[in-house]
């Protein structure tokens, strides 16, 4: 699978990474997490609730949103576009709500990284992707969408309880996209056209009990008497496409005149086969 129609998906992996090892090597990863006591509500630091997208706080985190952008992003964004800014922007509203209605049972802090964005992404994909194939193990049934899931798994509990809520805000965050779709519309681009001759146009035509689609140029097809080089290898690919479907044409309708050496080769080879049908056999190769 390869990142076609998915720049979008594509350079998110690439800054999640980039940010994620800068952060380390220049030991800022302090910066870069969501925390409501005392970051927001008494140095009222607001800036972290956009910065705290930019780099995970450890590798594995990395390492597994990773996987799941390239398994989930690149499939998402060729069918829906690139709704990574939308995402992005009602994960930073809900998680800021989330941290203010649930700091009184502990959650005060959640760590740094798209994990939100990634997990929208994952709802969408669970909604629009079919499953492929289905197994068991051990009698229980599961599907191939299974090991994408347990990565999935992994980054939730990764952290608890700061990862967990950002994972259940990523979730709700796709279901909501799901209702938003139709005021915000698809942003997909355009695809590109791929046709190597798109001024030839298809022309139908009906010849005895057969129908003949021919796609010459409209030129061509308006003169009826193509000329020139065109006009030689038209032929000789018309005549080998009738030499292999047993069609006679114009250039299939000349008579093969066979030599001895083939007569004799026949004939000895079938000896009980008379030499006029043995003649007309090689006259209809």
């Amino acid at each position: 699978m390869s990142f076609e129609h998915a720049s979008v998906s594509k350079g998110l992996m690439m800054a999640c990474a980039l940010t994620s090892i800068t952060a380390g090597v220049f030991d800022v990863k302090h910066y870069l997490h969501l925390q409501l006591v005392p970051h927001l509500s008494r140095h009222h630091q607001y800036w972290r609730l956009l910065t705290h997208h930019l780099a995970f706080s450890n590798s594995s985190d990395l390492f597994l949103a990773e996987l799941l952008l390239y398994v989930v992003g690149v499939n998402i964004e060729r069918q829906l576009g690139s709704f990574t800014i939308v995402s992005g922007l009602l994960s930073t509203l809900l998680e800021f709500m989330a941290l203010i209605l649930l700091h009184r049972i502990g959650v005060n802090h959640i760590p740094g990284g798209p994990s939100a964005i990634v997990f929208s992404m994952l709802y969408q994909w669970y909604r629009l992707v079919p499953v492929a194939y289905h197994f068991r193990i051990f009698g229980v049934p599961l599907s191939n969408k299974a090991f994408t899931y347990a990565l999935a798994l992994q980054l939730a509990l990764g952290h608890v309880p700061g990862s967990l809520v950002s994972s259940c805000v990523g979730l709700l965050v796709g279901y909501i996209y799901h209702f938003l779709l139709p005021l915000v519309g698809s942003t997909r681009p355009p695809r590109r056209f791929n046709r190597a001759r798109p001024e030839q146009a298809h022309l139908t035509t009906e010849v005895g009990d057969e129908e003949v689609i021919t796609t010459a140029p409209p030129s061509v097809q308006r003169s009826g008497r193509p000329t020139g080089e065109g006009t030689e290898g038209s032929s000789v690919v018309r005549e080998w496409v009738n030499e292999l479907t047993g069609r006679t044409g114009e250039a299939a309708t000349r008579i093969r005149t066979p030599s001895e050496v083939e007569i004799t080769q026949l004939t000895s080879m079938f000896p009980d086969t008379s030499r006029d049908v043995i003649v007309t056999t090689l006259q209809q190769r």
